[in-house]
């Protein structure tokens, strides 16, 4: 049984373009968004033109939050596909060893069943003496009765033995069969599972990409409006909007998490965090696409485990929650305010964030030092670095030294 649901990069970027050419269609006109009247209206009254100018940076701030919730709600489903999937994986793995097994195990028991079937078959033919004494009687001794009945009584052994084989590998082979037909069933179980999170998760990353092409389309309309009203240029109302989205972002995490140190954890590799750190780094600007481990495309844990890979480091399987449970359990978990360069970097919807549970630890970068996080972020932007201080909503007070 098959089943991927990772799609070729190619046929995802075909895809992307022309997802893009869909939405450059002009969008019906938001009654709420101001009209090109209205800001020449209030450009022509100070009052009226500071609360148009308000107004419009409201209107900018309330699009970037709609994508942030979207891009939360999307990173969250890409962890449960990504635990689904490796679910799915363990068992096609099983399913592929049990094939083997109960083939091999099928071929003995015929053998077994096709030897005992020759020596019943020669007995048929020439009676048990006669067998004994084709296949055991030394020609020269062949009037000795004692012998004729001690080979016999041998034959008779070793029928036995070859009986009770075909027997035990008859029994072996129907154990193997049915444990395979039961994990093939479990496979289509996990199967199902999988399509459905790939498809909730895909369709939660296309809602991500449409809100941010729609939005740079009416946040360029936005920042025009600005500029005429402030006698500016553009580019310099983008500018400071995104300026003012950065302030909001500190304000919303106004420091590093606080947690008590669980355990001595050794100091970094530094070999090992060169590495990593480089190959995070060749990554930059490629695009995120759900479910992807490279190497022309990613996801947030994707890119963790393989450049863990590339240091010769186990950081756990394809899944934010897996690799923080892997760094728990091997006792590598660091109170967040001691993180160093190669640390992995965590964000939960839980605040129980020592749990076993998969599904609400949701995204993973890898601190490059600097105050600075290098991430496959979400489906609105590529892999990129930014400051530490701008992702502290939801940040796991523990991070993770897989270098230790």
């Amino acid at each position: 049984m098959s089943f991927r649901l990772r799609a070729p990069f190619a046929l995802l970027m075909s895809l992307a373009i022309l997802l893009g050419t869909v939405l450059a269609v002009p969008a019906m006109a938001n009654p709420n968004y101001p009209s090109a009247a209205e800001v020449a209206a209030a450009k022509r009254n100070v009052v009226d033109k500071q609360k148009m100018i308000e107004r419009i940076e409201n209107l900018i701030a309330d699009l970037e939050d709609e994508v942030e919730v979207l891009n939360r709600e999307a990173s969250i489903k890409a962890e449960i596909f990504n635990v689904a999937q490796e679910e799915f994986e363990i068992i096609e793995r099983k399913v592929k060893v049990l094939e083997k097994q109960a083939k091999a195990a099928l071929a003995e028991a015929d053998q077994a069943a096709e030897q005992l079937g020759q020596i019943a078959s020669q007995m048929l033919r020439n009676g048990s003496g006669g067998t004994s004494l084709n296949l055991f009687l030394n020609p020269g001794e062949a009037d000795d009765l004692l012998y004729q009945l001690g080979a016999q009584e041998k034959l008779a052994e070793q029928t036995e033995l070859i009986y009770q084989k075909s027997l035990e590998r008859q029994r072996l082979a129907k154990a193997l069969t049915d444990e395979l037909a039961a994990a093939e069933k479990e496979l289509e179980a996990k199967a199902d599972i999988a399509k459905k999170a790939f498809d909730e998760a895909q369709a939660a990353a296309n809602a991500v990409e449409a809100k941010v092409a729609a939005n740079k389309r009416q946040n360029r309309i936005f920042y025009n409006q600005l500029a005429s009203l402030k006698d500016t240029a553009a580019d310099l109302e983008r500018q400071r909007a995104e300026g003012l989205a950065w302030e909001r972002r500190q304000a919303a995490g106004t420091r590093v998490p606080e947690a008590p140190e669980l355990y001595k954890v050794g100091a970094p590799n530094q070999d090992k965090v060169e590495r990593v750190i480089a190959f995070a780094r060749a990554q930059l600007g490629k695009p995120y696409i759900l479910g992807a481990r490279g190497p022309n495309a990613w996801d947030c844990s994707g890119l963790t485990m393989k450049a863990y890979e590339a240091a010769g480091t186990y950081i756990g399987t394809h899944s934010v929650s897996n690799q923080f449970i892997n760094a728990m359990d091997k006792r590598q978990l660091v109170p967040l305010r001691d993180v160093a360069a190669g640390d992995l970097i965590f964000w939960s919807t839980s605040n129980n964030h020592l749990n076993r549970g998969y599904g609400d630890k949701y995204h993973i970068g890898i601190y490059i030092g600097g105050g600075l996080i290098l991430d496959a972020p979400n489906p609105s932007k590529p892999v990129r670095i930014i400051p530490m201080n701008q992702r502290l909503g939801e940040m796991v007070p523990y991070a993770a030294r897989p270098s230790a």
